[in-house]
């Protein structure tokens, strides 16, 4: 008789693929994003240079044994589409692609309990329970002891793991949106890396609007944030809107509005809206855009636009949304287009004469045409 095999590590890499950051930023993202899901108040990383280790421990609501067991099993989640911010602990799931051991301790009520869990070969990802807990946890919560096979990990970094929180958690350290944020978090969000708390930075020099987005013809904001214009360009990961959604960012840029301002590389904001949260994808990491959930999205997307809009037309910069939210929804198709053709050059002789191929490897494929499309993409062949 037969048996089925599962290639644990390539499932991994599938997963680690679906995230658009490094493998490090998503690990620690995730990690605090179902931190923040068990009700936590604060969040603590210490980093351990000399043993290369980074602990991540959180006061929230711990797990039980039977729930301790659940979470070692790659292919479960307790999660649920449209609740929370977190995903199945996939933060600690692909630490075990980088990785000696992943030590878990929880204590929810009177027991403590720890497991060791490690990924050996392709195949096997075994874990046991540990009789002694390492006591980084305090009266409740879950601390996740990363023992990091390369000494020299980002995660070791106390400046990279700062950039983290700061990129994806902005919300939760801006006083600007604590009445929204403050139903969600009665208790306040607080992060800590080693001992040092992270505090708001102040805003650059510049002109700053307060966005506030109704739906429903609600007394109460939906959806609460401010846009910036800067004096001067500001840094790429600061541009555009940032979308987040239980203090948590989702997505950052122009693209996802639609709105393309004649000042883009000097503006850039940041919008909360806590009801997005239930249109989220399994992974917590985009929107919904069909069924019922979808539909909330983008009434939610259209409101903000609106405000954006408004915003950039007080300022000078008005511009009609309508033709660059089209012109951006075709380039990712656009794009996919270009790479089918390029990589099929090879198989047909005459989809070949239309790729162009550059030294280096570098193959493109001329795109040409009226309305100032995209006149060439470039691939790595």
């Amino acid at each position: 008789m037969g048996q089925t095999r599962v290639d644990l590590r390539h499932l991994l890499e599938d997963l680690r693929d679906a995230y658009p950051g490094s493998l490090e930023e998503t690990m620690l993202t995730e990690i605090v994003a179902n931190s923040l899901d068990s009700g936590a108040g604060t969040v603590r990383m210490q980093v351990d240079t000399v043993a290369a280790t980074l602990t991540v421990v959180d006061d929230g609501s711990g797990m039980r044994r039977r729930e301790l067991t659940r979470y070692h099993d790659l292919a479960t989640s307790t999660k649920t589409r449209g609740k929370g911010i977190g995903f199945a602990g996939v933060g600690v799931k692909l630490g075990l692609l980088i990785c000696r051991e992943v030590v878990t301790e929880t204590r929810s009520g009177t027991a403590r309990l720890a497991t060791a869990w490690s990924l050996n070969g392709r195949h096997k990802a075994p874990w046991h329970w540990l009789a002694e807990p390492p006591g980084a946890v305090g009266e409740r919560g879950t601390a996740v002891r990363l023992h990091l096979s390369d000494p020299l990990s980002p995660l070791l970094d106390i400046g990279f793991l700062d950039t983290v929180i700061r990129r994806h958690y902005e919300p939760l350290l801006d006083p600007a949106l604590a009445a929204i944020l403050t139903p969600l978090y009665p208790r306040g969000i607080g992060f800590e890396v080693n001992g040092q708390r992270l505090t708001h930075e102040p805003d650059v020099a510049g002109e700053r609007a307060d966005l506030l987005v109704r739906l429903s013809r609600r007394r109460k904001p939906s959806a609460v944030g401010w846009l910036q214009r800067a004096a001067s360009t500001l840094p790429e990961d600061r541009r555009g809107l940032a979308v987040s959604t239980y203090g948590k960012v989702i997505k950052r840029g122009w693209d996802w509005l639609g709105v393309s301002p004649a000042q883009a590389n000097q503006i850039g904001g940041l919008i909360e809206a806590p009801g997005l949260a239930e249109c989220l994808t399994l992974n917590k990491g985009d929107f919904i855009r069909t069924g019922t959930r979808g539909s909330i999205y983008l009434a939610y997307r259209r409101a903000i636009q609106e405000a954006v809009v408004r915003q950039l037309a007080d300022w000078g910069d008005a511009h009609d949304p309508d033709k660059s939210e089209q012109r951006r929804a075709a380039r990712p198709v656009e794009r996919d287009l270009e790479n089918v053709l390029i990589n099929l050059a090879d198989d047909f002789p005459m989809l070949a004469s239309l790729v162009e191929k550059r030294l280096g490897g570098q193959r493109r494929l001329p795109m040409g045409g009226a309305g100032g499309g995209v006149k060439d993409a470039t691939v790595l062949g």
